[in-house]
């Protein structure tokens, strides 16, 4: 009889089940749309903002303070001074979250003179360098990804190994009357002697920052002129990271103080903090700091985004709410004599509320099937138009959509349940 009932009232009415399906399916839709997005969105904001530099610094532990000469920083070239291995850099790679290291670029500084009056940083790097870690994977990295807001008059240098090329800061460019194609003569001193090197200007950095102010060789060509082979004073890192929490923050602090749980938790979470401690971990004697500029820009600007995304999903969500209601209101208007005709052959508030719950339930799952449908389409939009790239489908999302369809189906139906409660059967059958 329960189920008869159901089928009857389902069929009848079929343009209010329609409009109360689209209602639960537009906030179901918004709802699916948001969860694929802010699920994906993580990895695809890190990526936007990688393009914005390094977010990681490793140096030796007993770096030495920069030193400043006619308003330009270096750091003085000495052999008894601490370097990276060059070859140890390859092994960043090989952490734990070495998936989520996505660019790198070392850097040596040295000083030279142009003129007499003119005294230049030079700065050995890779520009657009194929390494291959252990695994025997291969990684292009190098400054031409790491910074590529850089822009460049004339070429980059592809590689560099074994070229006398340079890029040159446009301030350097102006005050030598410099253009792509000239000759620059850089001259060292290397341990009191002069040590003269001619290079070729590939092409002129245009970057709105200090790099404007030096001149960029490739990172073996400075290491054969300054004696120092196989050595590198810093390494920018570009990760993909977690927003810094409270679990971060103490971490960052003292990793021993954290019990065995919370190490474990920190350790096998991508946050900027755990990748800093393993890449000490894999080459020792070096000190990983996080630029926080950026490293907590990120975790500010995602959590803002989120929040964003939550707020219109509520929004949603509420206004379905309240379609639903004013849905079913009508509805219950519509079969007041139905409802008295159930309580006057015996049928408690319970069977009632049975029946019109069932009945809900069974709209708000047609309504999250649609929603979920319509939503992966508003995803996949969201993630071609905003970052360029298909949001992935979570089928986590579908559960989820169909479990809030389904109460936000039943929390809209409140009001309407309570008038069909208050239903007088004599009043009604009389009526």
């Amino acid at each position: 009889m329960f189920l008869r009932i159901i089928r009857r009232s389902l069929t009848r009415g079929l343009k209010s089940k329609l409009l109360a399906i689209v209602a639960i399916a537009f906030g179901a839709s918004l709802a699916t749309a948001m969860f694929s997005v802010s699920l994906d969105i993580g990895d695809k904001i890190n990526n936007e903002l990688k393009s914005y530099g390094s977010n990681i610094v490793v140096e030796p532990e007993s770096e030495s303070l920069p030193v400043k000469v006619n308003g330009v920083d270096f750091n003085p070239i000495t052999q008894n001074k601490d370097y990276i291995p060059e070859k140890h850099i390859p092994k960043i790679k090989m952490i734990f979250w070495r998936h989520n290291i996505v660019n790198l670029a070392p850097y040596l500084e040295a000083n030279a003179q142009l003129s007499e009056d003119q005294r230049v940083a030079v700065v050995g790097t890779w520009f657009d360098r194929k390494i291959r870690i252990p695994t025997g994977e291969k990684f292009n990295f190098g400054v031409k990804h790491l910074k590529s807001w850089w822009e460049i008059q004339g070429d980059w240098i592809k590689n560099g190994d074994n070229k006398a090329l340079a890029l040159v800061g446009r301030e350097v460019a102006e005050a030598s009357n410099l253009k792509p194609g000239d000759e620059l003569n850089l001259d060292f001193n290397i341990n009191g002697q002069t040590v003269n090197k001619k290079v070729k200007v590939k092409g002129i950095i245009d970057s709105g920052g200090k790099e404007e102010s030096k001149v960029y060789l490739p990172l073996n060509l400075l290491q054969e002129i300054t004696g120092l082979k196989d050595k590198v004073a810093k390494v920018e890192v570009s990760a993909l990271t977690t927003p810094v929490n409270d679990l971060a923050r103490r971490a960052q602090e003292n990793p021993d103080a954290l019990s065995d749980e919370e190490f474990e938790k920190w350790y096998c979470t991508a946050y900027v903090s755990s990748i800093t401690y393993q890449i000490e971990e894999v080459i020792p004697g070096v000190v990983a700091k996080e630029v926080r500029q950026i490293a907590q820009s990120e975790g500010v600007i995602l959590n803002k985004i989120k929040l964003l995304m939550f707020l219109v999903t509520l929004a949603a969500l509420i206004s379905s709410g309240l379609g639903i209601s004013s849905i079913m209101t009508t509805k219950v208007l519509e079969r007041r004599q139905e409802i008295g005709l159930l309580k006057a052959i015996g049928s408690s508030n319970l069977g009632v509320i049975a029946l019109f719950v069932t009945e809900i339930s069974l709209l708000g799952v047609l309504g999250g099937v649609l929603g979920y449908g319509l939503g992966i389409g508003f995803a996949s939009l969201i993630g071609q138009q905003v970052f360029g790239t298909a949001i992935s489908v979570k089928l986590l999302v579908m559960p989820i959509i169909l479990v809030l369809s389904i109460i936000v189906a039943l929390l809209g139906s409140i009001s309407p349940l309570r008038i069909a409660l208050k239903l007088e059967p004599a009043e009604v059958l009389h009526g």
